[in-house]
């Protein structure tokens, strides 16, 4: 009897050994920076924050996931998601987050893209700034641009970032610009993209890189990296659905050349889900970040 009795508690201690062993390394993905855009979640709280009731409790579900801060893309006369500056920090940071930038821009008309007066836009970028600066962002990125038809006119909208990029240099935060595919395609036999870094200043203008979009563009994003070093402080890290998934975006790659590329913070975007349930794609994405050797915790300088 003694002998079964010590067979059997050794054999228990052996298995709490071993579920113990096994809940450590289901929680052994560490801590990484890494940001939302919370378009991706724009089912739950809408495109403006027109469902206030699930407002809160979906920024602490990110949180809980192990997202460390947002990216907003809200922004609509002073507000984002429907709320004052102030407040849209306040629950973002009372949920566990920090926000760290924001999607927002104004098209210059037909009139003031062959003018080249942007006085009255400018107007627009200073209330912007304010409201974001009171957010606590620390980068104001342009999310796209109207269409374009000459170099001229990509001309013209490079010195209209570089303005826009000025005014946020001198009130401390960071102007940059966002690529879909488009940006990939020529006009007069330059690239667009290739002509936006040649024709913005550094000091002004940076590049947040839509990986995905990049290869759908049919372009290298480490190519770009190596040609524009230090150009694209932020990247968007995407797939076609949830991140990994297609098979198609190199994210070691990516990943491996992040300082040539001056990366500063990553971003999860998520503009399809292979579910129905949005929750589940994001918390697929976070969980692919945290487990990924070649991801770094953080990427702040």
């Amino acid at each position: 009897m003694k002998t079964r009795f010590l067979t059997t508690v050794c054999a228990l201690l052996t298995l709490a050994v071993l579920l113990g062993g096994c809940s450590a390394g289901a929680e052994k993905a560490p801590k990484k920076e890494v940001g939302i855009q919370l378009y991706s979640v724009r089912s739950l709280i809408g495109a403006f924050g027109n469902n206030q009731e699930d407002y809160k409790p979906v920024l602490k579900q990110l949180a809980d996931m192990g997202y460390t801060s947002v990216e907003a893309a809200s922004y609509k006369e002073g507000k984002i998601y429907g709320q004052t500056p102030e407040q849209f920090r306040k629950d973002v940071e009372e949920a566990g987050m920090k926000v760290l930038s924001t999607h927002c821009t104004i098209n210059l008309s037909d009139e003031e893209l062959a003018a080249g007066d942007f006085s009255k836009a400018l107007a627009w970028w200073d209330e912007c700034i304010a409201a974001h600066k009171a957010a606590g962002a620390e980068y104001i990125v342009v999310p796209s641009m109207r269409k374009i038809s000459t170099l001229e006119e990509l001309a013209t909208y490079c010195r209209y970032f570089n303005e826009v990029g000025a005014r946020c240099k001198a009130a401390g935060m960071k102007f940059g610009y966002h690529n879909h595919s488009r940006e990939f395609e020529k006009i007069e036999d330059k690239v667009m993209l290739d002509y936006m870094l040649e024709n913005t200043d550094p000091e002004k203008v940076f590049f947040e890189m839509d990986v995905y979009w990049t290869v759908m563009g049919k372009a290298s994003p480490v190519d770009y990296f190596k040609k524009y070093p230090g150009r694209f402080r932020l990247l968007h890290i995407k797939d076609r659905r949830e991140i990994g998934q297609s098979g198609m975006v190199g994210f070691d790659a990516i990943f491996a050349n992040a300082a040539t590329a001056g990366v500063e913070n990553i971003i999860v975007e998520i503009e399809g889900s292979s579910y129905n349930d949005i929750v589940r794609s994001v918390r697929e994405c976070i969980e692919y970040l945290r487990e990924a050797p070649f991801v770094k915790a953080s990427y702040q300088k």
